[in-house]
């Protein structure tokens, strides 16, 4: 069912607030460390699966490669767009300036548990992506990920913050819920299977990448090399026109 995986992302973020605020006081951080590199390992694997089943293929006996010059030309391409643009330093300007605003208001505790959280499950590759894959091929597998992910993440907020970390489901649910419904809708439209296949494969490798900042600390800009998404649906229409 499409739309599954933001049902669950939305309920998995109300149920870890609600746990975070009977835990109250706040995990300990080799406890928050531990979890943190548990979900990216997952992620990782995830991602690498995606990424290798759009790469492998099975003729007869034998196993073949395909679609690496896509996956190279879109993220050498998309990422120069996105270091051009730097969309992860605009995301952190927009971080800190409703942490700013937060921070001036009279329930600040609420409004900053609130933002927080909200930029910590709302921003990121596993949200747009697992959007697009829910609604493109009805495969909410990354975003289920993601929930238990967010889940985690704000019973820590809220166990800390209070209950204004719990309304994050709210924007997460607008965002992911818009994403998915607008990627059905081209998926309705008959979109041809290769650019499904590619954002697929694509996704991945992106999804691959966040893990290994969960698990390792930032290693890469990923919402930088979002516009690959974009690239790599531009290549497959032209190969498709030729």
């Amino acid at each position: 069912m499409r739309g599954l995986g933001t049902i669950a992302n939305v309920a998995a973020i109300i149920i870890g607030g609600l746990l975070g605020l009977v835990m109250k006081g706040g995990l300990k951080q080799h406890y928050q460390d531990a979890l943190q590199k548990a979900m990216g390992l997952c992620t990782m694997f995830i991602g690498a699966s995606g990424a290798l089943a759009g790469m492998f293929t099975v003729e007869g006996t034998r196993l073949t490669t395909g679609g690496s010059m896509v996956m190279i030309a879109s993220m050498v391409i998309g990422t120069i767009v996105g270091e051009f643009f730097d969309f992860e330093e605009k995301l952190e300007r927009l971080g800190n300036w409703l942490r700013e605003k937060a921070a001036g208001s009279d329930d600040s505790r609420f409004v900053e548990g609130f933002v927080t959280a909200s930029l910590v499950v709302c921003v990121g590759a596993m949200a747009i992506v697992g959007s697009i894959q829910d609604g493109l091929m009805g495969d909410p597998s990354t975003l289920l990920t993601k929930s238990v992910m967010d889940g985690v993440i704000v019973a820590v907020f809220a166990s800390s913050y209070g209950k204004g970390a719990i309304f994050s489901a709210l924007p997460v649910g607008v965002l992911q819920g818009t994403v998915t419904l607008l990627a059905a809708l081209l998926a309705g439209g008959n979109l041809p299977p290769e650019i499904i296949s590619n954002l697929s494969f694509l996704g991945s490798a992106l999804i691959f990448c966040v893990g290994v900042n969960l698990a390792f600390g930032p290693k890469f800009r990923v919402a930088n090399m979002l516009p690959a998404l974009v690239v790599g649906v531009a290549i497959t229409w032209v190969q498709l026109l030729i």
